[in-house]
């Protein structure tokens, strides 16, 4: 298997050295058309082209044939499914050989290969965009699809309108359970507690700290500290969710204790301060990049005006970079709000209608993952209604969204 796929490298790498030299003994004699690597890239581009259609072939063939057990003696398709990687790579290594030769008799120094290359290239990225498009269209039409089914059982208005979320129903027709409740309300003020903390956090330090870097920082500082403060980014979550359950809630409880005042082992604050920390990269590079775009020629002619810095930075650095800087809270906030795993860990699954943050909360996300696991068959109002959540979560996310671009498009200004 390894050695076909090599086979296949190796074609494209000699077809296209055998077209060069070919196309670069052609420009000696007579006038090409088109360059040398031009000719190399276009047969070399075929080949590799012609194999992944033969792979795809291939592939399709093979599910077809687990699919349909009566299409050939079930020995005979039990080995052709067992041995389909080799058998998809030698039927790419033959589509690819075919089509070397097929391009290496029919093209010319005549042959317009550098205009097919540029069409391709075009043809190339639109398929990108359409592909990242289609895969949008698919994702809401797929909740669209399944949030139909559940509110053809729960209707949409206790979903939107009631408060209590409790979707245990009946396993099995002779268990006895409770019918359920799926109203989002608890699951959305859990959500927006959460995320309003973590801002709270984010937000003022993300933005001084980016404020800092950019007016006040020498080069020598930021060139460490930058890089430093990103890497909180790469951090995996369930890392974070650790360090909430393990040693922020615990403190929290303990502070509580000695105040006289009662915590939650599970709440919304603990969950939230480290959610804050988690996002605090967003809004800091975001809001960085934002006031380094500012123009010097501004920062200069205030300076020139007998303004300070702070006041630089206050009425005329800050203003110019809001929309970047709106950009990277909302941002943050669409971050905060699809957060899963510090939730689990540190907030807990249940879905309490509460603004208090000492107490325990949860979200749309950790709810949809509960919704996904377990027993429950597919088609049961529980189930169907991780899709219903999906679907309003995606709502919420676009509100923001739709938010951010109208505050920039309004407070955007254009520099010369």
């Amino acid at each position: 298997m390894v050695v076909l796929a090599l086979l296949i490298v190796l074609l494209a790498v000699a077809s296209y050295y055998l077209a060069f030299r070919r196309a670069s003994a052609w420009g000696e004699t007579q006038g090409l058309k088109s360059l040398p690597r031009f000719h190399g890239n276009f047969i070399s581009s075929w080949v590799l082209l012609s194999a992944f259609v033969g792979w795809v072939l291939a592939t399709l063939t093979f599910i077809w044939l687990r699919r349909t057990p009566e299409a050939l003696n079930e020995a005979i398709r039990e080995e052709l499914v067992n041995s389909q990687p080799m058998y998809s790579l030698a039927l790419a290594l033959i589509f690819s050989s075919f089509a070397f030769l097929v391009i290496w008799f029919s093209t010319n120094p005549n042959t317009a290969v550098r205009r097919w290359l540029e069409s391709t290239q075009r043809r190339v990225m639109m398929v990108a965009a359409m592909v990242a498009i289609l895969t949008t269209v698919g994702i809401i039409a797929s909740l669209l699809f399944e949030a139909y089914h559940f509110f053809q059982k729960i209707p949409i208005q206790d979903f939107l309108f009631c408060t209590q979320w409790s979707p245990q129903t009946a396993i099995r027709s002779d268990q006895v359970a409770a019918e359920g409740a799926f109203c989002v309300a608890p699951l959305l003020v859990g959500t927006l507690l959460i995320s309003f903390i973590a801002l709270l956090v984010a937000v003022p330090l993300g933005l001084f700290a980016a404020i800092y870097l950019s007016e006040y920082a020498s080069s020598r500082v930021r060139t460490w500290t930058k890089p430093i403060l990103e890497i909180l980014a790469g951090i995996p979550t369930v890392v974070y969710g650790v360090f909430a359950a393990l040693i922020v809630a615990p403190f929290l409880k303990d502070a509580g204790s000695a105040w006289g005042v009662s915590v939650s082992s599970e709440s919304a604050l603990a969950a939230g301060l480290v959610m804050g920390v988690m996002i605090i990269p967003f809004v800091s590079s975001l809001s960085d990049d934002a006031i380094q775009a500012v123009p010097a020629t501004l920062r200069e002619g205030s300076l020139g005006l007998g303004a300070t810095q702070s006041e630089t930075i206050k009425k005329v650095v800050i203003p110019a970079a809001l929309p970047g800087i709106v950009g990277g809270v909302l941002l943050a906030a669409s971050r905060a709000i699809g957060e899963t795993m510090i939730v689990v860990m540190a907030a807990g699954l249940t879905a309490n209608m509460t603004v208090n943050p000492l107490e325990a909360v949860t979200t749309f996300t950790v709810q949809i993952v509960v919704l996904l696991v377990g027993d429950q068959e597919f088609d049961s109002a529980k189930t169907l209604a991780a899709f219903a959540l999906g679907i309003f979560l995606f709502a919420v996310t676009l509100m923001l969204n739709y938010f951010a671009l109208k505050i920039v498009r309004e407070f955007k200004e254009q520099y010369e």
